[in-house]
């Protein structure tokens, strides 16, 4: 995951050249032809823990908004738009070459309610009724604790968060510190975490907000 020497695709401007190609993924049923350059997350396709989350997860929320976490060239968020036309999605990177290709990739299939940005970018006030994510693990335990912690409290009254990570990057231990730092932040919020499924060497946690404590 991530590029040779300092480039990663978790920095905010790949140093290697842009040079963008063509992609062609099959996403929420149908065959789509789009585009992806080097310096992201996993530019020749959709990547396996992606996969398990695309095919495991529940259905997002028809309406409201909708959050894709690290969007990379898009895929999780094309999908959440492709699923839910009638909601809005927020698409968050650090990676700038991602929240481009995101917004384009985007455009090319239609899909007016994709918002792809840094995550300073959104609006502090809205609230989601889905997250989807395949988190940067290999950002380091401790920034990835940030992350998490900066979206998952943002979840709507009833509304649920799916994470997909592998068994052998700690999907059990993320889970755990979870379930007690979100209770111990927001005791009052009623948040749950629990394995949702497992699929071979992943794992989808999900995250619970209960419409009403």
């Amino acid at each position: 995951m991530g590029t040779q020497g300092a480039d990663h695709y978790f920095s905010p401007q790949p140093s290697t050249p842009l040079k963008r190609r063509p992609l062609t993924v099959f996403l929420a049923g149908a065959e789509r032809r789009l585009q992806t350059a080097g310096g992201i997350f996993s530019p020749d396709g959709v990547d396996k823990g992606t996969t398990v989350l695309l095919n495991g997860a529940p259905p997002p929320s028809p309406e409201g908004h909708l959050l894709d976490i690290g969007c990379g060239w898009g895929p999780v968020a094309l999908t959440l738009a492709l699923r839910s036309p009638g909601a809005t999605v927020h698409a968050v990177d650090v990676n700038q070459r991602s929240i481009d290709l995101t917004n384009d990739n985007a455009a090319a299939l239609g899909l007016a309610n994709v918002r792809a940005s840094t995550p300073d970018a959104v609006d502090p006030a809205v609230r989601f009724n889905t997250i989807w994510s395949n988190p940067p693990i290999r950002v380091g335990k401790s920034e990835l604790h940030s992350i998490l912690l900066m979206w998952l409290p943002r979840l709507a009254a009833g509304g649920t968060a799916y994470l997909v990570v592998q068994k052998n990057l700690g999907s059990d231990s993320l889970q755990r510190w979870l379930a007690g730092e979100l209770a111990e932040r927001y005791p009052d919020a009623g948040f749950t975490v629990s394995r949702d499924s497992t699929h071979k060497a992943f794992r989808i946690l999900k995250v619970l907000r209960p419409a009403a404590v």
